[in-house]
C-alpha cells in the first residue's frame, strides 16, 4: 500500500504558481473540474483537447489490422481513438520531438490498455518517419496523421517558454536538450533577418516596426517580450498588439524548431510511407503552413502519386471552436496514396 502524501501547501486560497497547481498538473484526477472548464468554452490548463476527431476518423478510416502512423503524439487525444479503431491486430507508431511529454503520453495510453504490441512510440520529429518506420519493421502505413503546431500541454507550462501571457524562461523549443532558445535566437538575429521571420513565419503586418525594437535585445522571459513587442506597437489599439504578441511567439516558435523545414520533408516523403490505398490527413494552424500541404498533395496529384486530394479545407464547426477556442484556426487536408 502506497503512502499518502498531502499535497503543497501554498499560501492564498488558490495556488498561483503553476507547479502549485494540482488540477492542472493531473487534470485527469478532476474530470468534474475540467467538464466545468470545458463547459465554460475554454481549453483545461495542463491538459489538451484534440481537434476535429471525427472527421480525421472519417478520413482516415482505420481498421482492425491496420498499421496506423501519429506523426505528432502529443497528448495522444488522436492516437487513442485511432488505437481503438484497429483493433485487433492493429499496429500505432507514434513520434513526438519532445522528451519531456513522450513518456507522459506513452504511459497515459499504456493505462488505457495499449502494449507494446499495439503501440509504438519513438523520439523524432516527423522528417526522421521512414528510419522509425523501417526500425519497427513497419513497410508502410495504411492511415496517417499529422497534427502540427503546439500542443495544450506545452501552451500552459510556464517553464517551457511558450506562453504569451505567464512568465518563464525564453526558450520555445520542443525538444529543450536540442538546438537554441527564443532568447539566444533574438539576442544574435539582425533586424531585417527577424523582420524577414515575422512575415514569413506569421504574416505578421507590422514587422518592420518590430524588428528593430525586438532583434539584438536580451529577453530573459516571456512577459519581457510581451512587453516590448506591445510597446513597439503602442501607438496601435490594444487588441491589435495582443494579436502581434501571439504572432511574434508563433513565428519564433516555428524558426527555432525548424518547423517548416520538417514539415516539407514530411511531404516530400509522405507517399513512399503509405501502402498503395494509404491514407494520409494533415492538420495545420497557419497559412504558412496549409500552403506548403496544399501545394505538394496537388503536385503529388499531378505526379500520380495521389489517387485523390481534399479539394477544399475541412475545418471544425462553429459548435467545436466555442467548446474550444484553440481548434479556430485548424484546417485540415487529405490525400490517398495512388494504388500503383
Amino acid at each position: 500500500m502506497s503512502e499518502h502524501r498531502r499535497r503543497p501547501r501554498y499560501a492564498g486560497k488558490n495556488p498561483r504558481r503553476f507547479e502549485d497547481k494540482y488540477k492542472e498538473l493531473n487534470p485527469e484526477r478532476y474530470p468534474d473540474t475540467i467538464s466545468k472548464v470545458l463547459a465554460s468554452g475554454k481549453t483545461p490548463a495542463g491538459s489538451h483537447v484534440p481537434i476535429l476527431v471525427a472527421e480525421i476518423l472519417e478520413i482516415l478510416s482505420p481498421q482492425a489490422g491496420d498499421i496506423a502512423v501519429d506523426c505528432t503524439l502529443g497528448h495522444g487525444g488522436h492516437a487513442g481513438a485511432i488505437l481503438q479503431r484497429i483493433q485487433p491486430g492493429g499496429i500505432l507508431l507514434g513520434l513526438d520531438v519532445d522528451p519531456v511529454e513522450l513518456p507522459r503520453t506513452e504511459s497515459r495510453l499504456r493505462a488505457l490498455g495499449f502494449g507494446p504490441d499495439t503501440l509504438r512510440t519513438k523520439k523524432s520529429n516527423f522528417a526522421g518517419l521512414p528510419a522509425a518506420m523501417n526500425a519497427e519493421g513497419l513497410p508502410g502505413a495504411d492511415c496517417l496523421l499529422a497534427d502540427l503546431g503546439v500542443s495544450s500541454m506545452q501552451l500552459d507550462t510556464p517553464e517551457r517558454g511558450f506562453s504569451t501571457k505567464i512568465a518563464g524562461p525564453l526558450d520555445m523549443r520542443m525538444d529543450p536538450l536540442r538546438g537554441i532558445s527564443a532568447a539566444q535566437l533574438l539576442k544574435k538575429i539582425t533586424s531585417r533577418a527577424l523582420e524577414s521571420v515575422l512575415v514569413e513565419n506569421a504574416d505578421e503586418p507590422r514587422a518592420n516596426l518590430l524588428g528593430p525594437g525586438l532583434a539584438g535585445r536580451d529577453f530573459a522571459l516571456t512577459t519581457e517580450l510581451s512587453h516590448a513587442v506591445r510597446n513597439a506597437l503602442r501607438a496601435y489599439p490594444v487588441e491589435e498588439q495582443d494579436k502581434s504578441v501571439r504572432r511574434v511567439f508563433q513565428a519564433l516558435r516555428i524558426a527555432i524548431n525548424e518547423e517548416f523545414s520538417a514539415l516539407d520533408t514530411l511531404l516530400r516523403i509522405l507517399p513512399a510511407c503509405l501502402k498503395p490505398g494509404g491514407r494520409a490527413a494533415i492538420l495545420t494552424f497557419h497559412s504558412g503552413e496549409d500552403r506548403r500541404v496544399k501545394k505538394a498533395f496537388q503536385a503529388g496529384l499531378r505526379e500520380g502519386l495521389y489517387s485523390g486530394i481534399a479539394d477544399n479545407v475541412t475545418r471544425p464547426t462553429p459548435e467545436e471552436c466555442r467548446a474550444n477556442p484553440r481548434a479556430t484556426s485548424a484546417k485540415l487536408r487529405w490525400a490517398v496514396r495512388a494504388m500503383s
